[in-house]
């Protein structure tokens, strides 16, 4: 199993910046990928962005390419997104989640609680 634990959400203008961070513990090991998603409210789950554990590659959604950035820290087994130029329409609570080796599921297979983040106009 593989426990995760997001921070670092909360309120910001339209322009500014935030960065969340994500703990993970556990069986670290057996991770291949991770994910950011976030969920507005009365809207489906969507994704934002993944990175390779390993490799540190990276894809983002349409919605915050070139505006938000995902890194890891192999060392803290710690997850990040450095969100810039933030848009009312970001608005939502963020999840972080792990896709574990050799999984086949659509969706990753841990996901932490969330954080909220709210961009006033």
């Amino acid at each position: 199993q593989v426990q995760l634990v997001e921070s670092g959400g909360g309120l910001v203008q339209a322009g500014g910046s935030l960065k969340l961070s994500c703990a993970a513990s556990g069986r670290t090991a057996s991770i291949s990928t991770m994910d950011w998603f976030r969920q507005a409210p009365g809207k489906e789950r969507q994704f934002v962005a993944v990175i390779g554990w390993s490799d540190g590659s990276t894809y983002y959604g349409n919605s915050v390419k070139g505006r938000f950035t995902i890194a890891r820290d192999n060392a803290k087994n710690t997850l990040y997104l450095q969100m810039n130029g933030l848009k009312p329409e970001d608005t939502a609570v963020y999840y972080c989640a792990a896709r574990r080796v050799g999984s086949s599921g659509v969706l990753p297979d841990y996901w932490g609680q969330g954080t909220q983040v709210t961009v006033s106009s």
